[in-house]
């Protein structure tokens, strides 16, 4: 199994973005943003890279496997 980390919640804090705001742009609700950045939920590869361009970075900057 991938362990799959994420830096969404600094990065989104960074640009004093809300997760429902994030949420918004992705075509998500807010929950979904809260479990991914929680670890609780691996998003789909769409979403991943929905997120990174919402966050103005490269899906390999904003996940981390490990």
């Amino acid at each position: 199994m991938i362990n799959l980390k994420n830096l969404i919640k600094v990065l989104r804090k960074k640009l004093g973005m809300t997760q429902e705001k994030l949420a918004k742009e992705c075509g998500v609700v807010r929950q979904t943003i809260n479990c991914v950045e929680n670890d609780k939920y691996d998003p789909t590869l769409e979403l991943a890279f929905k997120i990174a361009k919402v966050l103005n970075r490269k899906v390999d900057e904003v996940f981390i496997f490990e």
